[in-house]
């Protein structure tokens, strides 16, 4: 890997790129998924990735571990997991009479939370702290954690049966809300095509999936994001864009404003990941729906109905004034 002095904002967007690519290799499509995961580790931000049993989530945060030179762990959320088994615990040692800390698997750059809506609340809320303060606090005693820390969380639609919905101020932590969808046609028979010639899904390295991108490209992408400008027209925008999510009649609470800093930063990546150092209001119609889905409820009254979160974003895009 490059050293972190050498590493500049040109080999930051080739790296990604490539990491890009690398996930192709084992995944067919879900593009925007891709893309997602790519902006969040430019924001420092977590995803949720939301789709039915087979779509390739777990594929696809592992094929992105693959593809970066950082620490990882996966965590596979069951209803008798404990919070313990999340972040660690004091660990009795006979011999010297004394309590040890044994770190938790949270305690790694990138951290697959696999159905994390199959546990309870009690181990959901686990990963709080470790998502906002970026540090785990143990008998009194806080513990940070590496940098950076990703948590891309899987999770099954919240009407299957064994799961658990997720509180709201936690669904709050999460940047980015993906869904995750079945394949289109063509896309399937190149999955197909892909398994008949011999693709195993657990051998990444025998697909040919390998590091990229190390923390270095990644700190010095985050660098470069953070120079992008924004006018006080755009940030009007997003301004506007978040307010009216609060004002709609089909919803009962809106974004607040932490979902309008995360549609600033996200907005700000993209428009860096695109070759610009300034943010358009195109650039925030990007990624407005998975940064402001899920931090909408509904009315039960519209739900009936038939609205959905993203129907009511995406008209209310249409209905905010764009800055000229």
């Amino acid at each position: 890997m490059t050293s972190e002095t050498t590493v500049t904002p040109d080999d930051a967007v080739a790296a990604l790129s490539a990491v890009r690519d690398e996930i192709g290799k084992a995944v067919v499509g879900n593009h925007n998924a891709v893309m997602y995961l790519v902006l969040a580790l430019l924001c420092e931000g977590h995803v949720l990735l939301e789709g039915v049993p087979g779509v390739a989530k777990t594929l696809l945060v592992r094929s992105m571990s693959r593809a970066l030179d950082v620490d990882y762990a996966r965590v596979q959320f069951t209803p008798d997991l404990m919070p313990g088994d999340v972040t660690g615990s004091q660990i009795y040692d006979p011999r010297t009479g004394d309590f040890t800390f044994r770190e938790g698997p949270v305690f790694t750059s990138l951290l697959l939370a696999d159905e994390i809506n199959r546990t309870p609340p009690k181990t959901q809320a686990a990963l709080l702290e470790a998502m906002e303060e970026r540090q785990v606090s143990v008998d009194g005693q806080a513990r940070p954690l590496p940098n950076p820390f990703v948590v891309i969380a899987t999770q099954n639609p919240i009407e299957h049966e064994g799961t658990y919905p997720l509180p709201e101020a936690q669904l709050d932590r999460f940047l980015f809300k993906v869904d995750v969808e079945l394949p289109s046609r063509d896309d399937e028979f190149r999955i197909l095509e892909r398994h008949a010639a011999g693709f195993d899904p657990r051998d990444l390295e025998g697909a040919g999936v390998s590091p990229v991108a190390g923390v270095a490209h990644i700190q010095a992408a985050r660098q470069a994001v953070s120079m992008v400008t924004l006018t006080p027209s755009v940030l009007a925008y997003i301004v506007d864009v978040v307010r009216a999510s609060r004002s709609s009649p089909a919803v009962q609470h809106g974004a607040s404003p932490r979902g309008a800093t995360a549609l600033l930063k996200a907005a700000r990546a993209y428009a860096w990941l695109n070759g610009r150092g300034y943010v358009t209001p195109d650039d925030v119609k990007a990624v407005a729906v998975p940064v402001l889905r899920h931090r909408l409820f509904l009315r039960p009254e519209a739900e009936l109905d038939g609205a959905t979160a993203e129907a009511v974003l995406n008209s209310l895009l249409l209905s905010v004034p764009v800055p000229v």
